[in-house]
């Protein structure tokens, strides 16, 4: 059963860090992160190739970092100099490069005060 298993959410003040971490029980994978708040649509936070090149949205770029480790099949994302803006739901993406099928984690949420 394919599974992405997050962690790492939590409240923060802001300007302070947090990481996530998401786990996929497959490989050959492209993963991300996306948030979305209540009556919003999800929006691309960051992403990850196959090969570990990342992307990211204008409004993390320089605070947060995305990463992967191939060992672990785990993709964990560093958020610095948090916001009270970055407060979402935060849900981890995997793409399966081979079938294309696509799945999402159960949402982790983060909540910076001001």
């Amino acid at each position: 059963q394919v599974q992405l298993v997050e962690s790492g959410g939590g409240l923060v003040q802001a300007g302070g860090s947090l990481r996530l971490s998401c786990a996929a029980s497959f490989r050959d994978n492209r993963m991300g992160w996306y948030r979305q708040a209540t009556g919003k649509q999800r929006e691309l936070v960051a992403l990850i190739s196959r090969a570990g090149s990342p992307i990211y949205s204008d409004s993390v770029k320089g605070r947060f970092t995305i990463s992967r480790s191939y060992v672990e099949n785990t993709v964990y994302l560093q958020m610095n100099s948090l916001k009270p803006e970055d407060t979402d739901v935060y849900y981890c993406n995997a793409i399966h490069m081979g079938t294309g099928s696509e799945y999402w984690g159960q949402g982790t949420q983060v909540t910076v005060s001001s």
